[in-house]
This record gives C-alpha cells, sequence and structure tokens, in this order.
C-alpha cells in the first residue's frame, strides 16, 4: 500500500508544478489579452449592440429597434449598389491579383541579382501606403495635369477623365489595386515554389512530362496552400478597401465607385447614423466570413494531396 501512495503524491506534486510553471506565462499573456479585449472585442460587441438601436451621434435618446436597420438595408438601393461594386472589386481584384503574382513568381523564382531588383521594383508598392498610391495615381489620371492624360493627348486619344467617368471609374480603382497587390502574393508564391520538392519534377521529367505537364500536375498542387493564403488575404484586404476609393474617388462619380465600407463611413461619421453604419459593418463581416468559408472549401489541403 506504500508504493501507491508514494506514487499518488508524485503525481499530485508533478502537477502542482506544472500549474506553477503555467502561472507566469500567464502573466506575459494578460496586457495582449487585456489589449485584445479593449480595443478589438469590446466594441465587435459594441457594434452589435449599436445595430439593433436607432444610434445617433448626439441624439438624446438612442431607441430599441431590433432588426430594423437590417430591414432598412434591404430597401436601400444605395446598400444594393455599394454591395455590387464590392463584390466586383473583389472577384476582379483577386484574380488579376493571383495570376499576375503567379506569373512574376514563375517568371522570377531564381535567384540573381537582377531578378532581387526586379522583385524588389514589383514588391515596392505593397509596401507604401494606399492613401499615398491613391494620390500619386488621381495625379497621374488627371485628364489636365496627369502624365497619362498627356500621353492619351499624344495618341490622338483626347483627354480621359478615367476617374470622371461612371464606367471607367471602378475599372480603374480595381487595375491600381492589382498593381498594389500583386507584388505580395508575388512574393508568398515564391516562397511557396521553393518549397515544391525537386524530386517531384525531376521524376516528372523522367516521364516525358513537358512545361504545362509540370505546372498543371506539380507546380499548382504544390502551391495550393500558399495560393489559399494569399487569395483569403487579398480578398480580405479588398473587401475592406477603403483609403483606394476615398482618395481617388470619393465614392463617385455618381456613386459609381461606392463600397460598403465607403457608405460605412458616410453614413457613421458624415450623416451620424451609428446604428446603421454598424448594421453595415456587420453585412460586410458576414459577407467576408462566407466568402472566406468558400475559399477555404475550395482550397482545401491534407496531407495526402
Amino acid at each position: 500500500m506504500t508504493a501507491p501512495i508514494s506514487v499518488a503524491r508524485g503525481g499530485g506534486g508533478s502537477t502542482r508544478r506544472r500549474h506553477l510553471r503555467l502561472s507566469p506565462a500567464l502573466l506575459f499573456l494578460a496586457p495582449s489579452a487585456l489589449i485584445l479585449g479593449v480595443f478589438v472585442l469590446w466594441p465587435i460587441l459594441v457594434s452589435l449592440w449599436y445595430s439593433l438601436h436607432d444610434w445617433t451621434i448626439g441624439a438624446v435618446d438612442q431607441p430599441w429597434v431590433g432588426l430594423d436597420n437590417y430591414a432598412a438595408l434591404a430597401q436601400d438601393d444605395k446598400f444594393w449598389g455599394a454591395l455590387l461594386h464590392t463584390v466586383e472589386l473583389t472577384v476582379v481584384s483577386v484574380v488579376g491579383i493571383v495570376l499576375v503574382g503567379l506569373a512574376l513568381a514563375l517568371a522570377l523564382v531564381r535567384d540573381g541579382w537582377g531578378t532581387r531588383i526586379i522583385r524588389s521594383a514589383f514588391f515596392f508598392p505593397t509596401v507604401v501606403s494606399l492613401t499615398s498610391i491613391g494620390l500619386v495615381w488621381r495625379f497621374l489620371l488627371d485628364p489636365e495635369l496627369g502624365f497619362i492624360g498627356a500621353i492619351t493627348s499624344r495618341l490622338g486619344l483626347g483627354s480621359i477623365g478615367f476617374l470622371q467617368s461612371t464606367s471607367l471609374a471602378l475599372p480603374t480603382i480595381i487595375a491600381v489595386n492589382i498593381w498594389k497587390s500583386a507584388g505580395f502574393v508575388m512574393i508568398i508564391l515564391i516562397a511557396g515554389l521553393k518549397s515544391v520538392p525537386a524530386e517531384r519534377y525531376e521524376a516528372a521529367r523522367l516521364d516525358g512530362a513537358g512545361s504545362w505537364q509540370l505546372l498543371r500536375y506539380i507546380t499548382l498542387p504544390g502551391l495550393r496552400p500558399t495560393m489559399l493564403f494569399g487569395t483569403l488575404m487579398v480578398t480580405i484586404q479588398s473587401f475592406q478597401l477603403f483609403d483606394l476609393v476615398y482618395v481617388m474617388t470619393g465614392g463617385g462619380p455618381l456613386f459609381s465607385t461606392d463600397t460598403l465600407v465607403t457608405l460605412l463611413y458616410r453614413e457613421g461619421f458624415v450623416n451620424f447614423q451609428t446604428g446603421y453604419a454598424a448594421a453595415i459593418s456587420w453585412v460586410l463581416f458576414g459577407v467576408i466570413v462566407l466568402i472566406s468559408a468558400l475559399q477555404l472549401r475550395i482550397f482545401r489541403y491534407n496531407d495526402v494531396d
């Protein structure tokens, strides 16, 4: 009877020591957890509370309205227009960014001083703020003073108002967004390409595979986890795109580039309809979650692949 008792005591002592070893880790995590709770989790909960009220900044009474703000969104033509523009901007941007990033990664995967310089040139827009990029491109696209306007005039096309046209403004923003973000996808795909085992390529070449077969059956399947990460990142970034749109067009002309984020900003910080803006933010959150889940389903990956 003595041996089991001593074993049990030893186990209890080790358990207590494990608990003691965990305590410093929790203390180190406490500041980050506190900051996360105060500046992330609490505002999320408050925005949900606002969306269920007719909350107007400066008003004396903030009455409970339940789901009335969401019902009002369903009847708001500007909301549906902004949602359509957001989906269009995101879908076209993500496809363009991934394709351009993949093409650049395949072309620049080999190491060398020349490829490093070219990589840096394509990656540079990624580290520049969207506000700065928007201001630069707004000046370049100015039909009277911009460099691109001067080129189109020299070519006999006249001064084209890319940002003043209801049909050209949104495609122009999409093109700038692709130019800005393609370098990010290029870098992570280059890392993914270097992680694909060289033995796979050697075995496929021995079997007589050509360049297209190598790309289709070796490179793209090997890039699937990296492609999933890059696609998710640029999808979320495109859905939340605000700085570029606001600086270049402000949602115009005639709301032709209005997105859910610019609509949210206008309702919340211009019209001071905080409850209505909070409802827009939760709809945007739901759309991002839905699209992200679909992407995870499409690009699902396991060790068998």
